[in-house]
């Protein structure tokens, strides 16, 4: 160790440039120790050699926000784990590269319960995370409902306008019949989580439950337990 050098202070060798900007390069993901990117300015280095990449810059990174195929049965607040560079959706369109500083304080929006699954949301960007909790109740979900049963008369009316949830009237909804047992549902002021309860009451029993969109923001193109992330200019 008495022959090893911090990376900030090589790269800032290497550049030539200050140690702060060294750290900006690192933590940036331009910095390669034997072909490998290293992305902690502490990583100590001996005679290993060390490239900076030609388009590296100090700029600092943009917060990102991840969309997430949410499985089924996986706890929203767990399904974070699978927020890792081998997850990414092969068609992420985004253009983003990934560093690890990208999946640092991230927080989980717009909740979805348990035993659903689909389009789940994570993010640090401040901008986001504003948005997507003061204005949840106007944004419209996009949900996809496998049901059992036969629905009651005139029940598909009743899931549009209509339902009391604990003595207050639900705001309107829009329900359709994608096949003999699937509806689709686009609700604004209502939580996936009352959903079941909604279905009880026109005689369905729900079996799965996914959402895939949100707002202007579609799942499409992530598979379960993929992600990409929301693409600049891209909004809710």
């Amino acid at each position: 160790m008495n022959d090893t050098v911090r990376l900030a202070k090589r790269v800032a060798a290497l550049v030539p440039c200050s140690r702060r900007e060294a750290e900006q390069y690192i933590e940036g993901g331009w910095v390669r120790v034997d072909g490998a990117v290293v992305e902690q300015p502490q990583f100590r280095v001996a005679d290993q050699k060390v490239e900076i990449d030609a388009r590296a810059s100090t700029d600092p990174l943009e917060a990102v926000t991840f969309v997430l195929h949410k499985p089924e049965g996986m706890p929203y607040r767990e399904a974070q784990r699978l927020l890792v560079p081998a997850q990414r959706a092969p068609g992420d369109p985004s253009g983003i590269r990934t560093v690890k500083r990208h999946f640092a304080q991230l927080e989980p929006l717009v909740w979805l319960p348990t035993p659903a699954s689909g389009l789940a949301v994570f993010s640090q960007d401040r901008r986001i995370v504003r948005k997507l909790t003061e204005d949840a109740l106007h944004l419209e979900q996009e949900l996809v409902v496998e049901v059992a049963g036969d629905i009651a008369p005139g029940g598909l009316a009743l899931l549009c306008h209509g339902l009391a949830f604990e003595g207050r009237p639900l705001p309107p909804a829009k329900a359709s019949w994608q096949s003999e047992k699937r509806l689709r549902l686009a609700l604004k002021g209502i939580s996936p989580a009352q959903v079941p309860w909604m279905c009880e009451q026109v005689g369905l029993r729900v079996t799965a439950l996914r959402r895939i969109r949100l707002g202007r923001v579609p799942l499409a193109g992530v598979g379960p337990s993929q992600w990409r992330y929301l693409q600049p200019g891209e909004r809710f």
